[in-house]
């Protein structure tokens, strides 16, 4: 259960703010008006502190309530800009367009890619195959996680890396649903505000596909009880 001790504001209020950001295509200052009209006076500052501390929190319910995704995925990454400056968000769906995992990076090489294939299989199951694009990065990272297969003795999970990219045209499509609401805040002035922002707007989408258990619940009313 998510902690509010100490807020001067009701629970409901804070989640309802921080639900209708990262759901709608609304800037601080539009969201500050819509607040208002609810009879919530809090600032465009006070609503991205609220942003910012609650949405990966439940993010990270989220991904212990979720759904499990199938064993065939589509791996990519997208840009967003950080201070002007751009980085990268990996993602994953399955085959069915069930969002796996995603992963803010600063950087695009390797490394970045083994990490998010080491976190994305941590939380979900080993995949048979991983469909991605051309990217000489991505496919290293995942040779790299068949060779820790390998040194665990687990040679046969070996998982199938496939680059044939109109496969992914899967993800690509689903990319654009955090890129519509993205786009209009701008940019970010801090990675550590895009990547709790962006932990927002996946569970927002994943809420909207349908992956938690109560899906016959309203999706800002799923949101909020993630915090319990």
């Amino acid at each position: 259960m998510i902690s509010f001790k100490g807020v001067q504001y009701p629970k409901d209020a804070i989640l309802y703010a921080v639900f209708f950001y990262v759901r709608y295509s609304v800037s601080y200052r539009e969201l500050e008006e819509i607040m208002q009209e609810r009879g919530v006076e809090a600032d465009h500052a006070t609503l991205n502190r609220w942003v910012v501390k609650y949405s990966p929190l439940i993010a990270d319910e989220a991904r212990k309530k979720k759904r499990k995704v199938g064993t065939s995925w589509r791996m990519d990454e997208t840009y967003l800009k950080v201070k002007g400056e751009w980085v990268y968000l990996y993602r994953a769906i399955d085959k069915h367009g069930d969002t796996v995992d995603f992963m803010l990076s600063k950087t695009r090489d390797e490394a970045a890619a083994t990490t998010f294939f080491e976190n994305a299989i941590g939380s979900n199951l080993l995949p048979e195959k991983v469909v991605m694009d051309k990217s000489r990065a991505n496919r290293a990272g995942l040779i790299n996680i068949n060779l820790y297969l390998l040194l665990a003795g687990y040679w046969w999970s070996f998982i199938d890396i496939l680059q044939v990219k109109y496969l992914n045209n899967i993800i690509e499509q689903d990319h654009r649903f955090i890129k519509r609401l993205t786009k209009p805040m701008m940019g970010f002035k801090a990675f550590h505000s895009a990547q709790a922002t962006v932990a927002g707007i996946e569970t927002a989408h994943l809420i909207r596909k349908g992956q938690l258990d109560q899906q016959v619940v309203p999706a800002y009313r799923q949101f909020m009880a993630l915090a319990g």
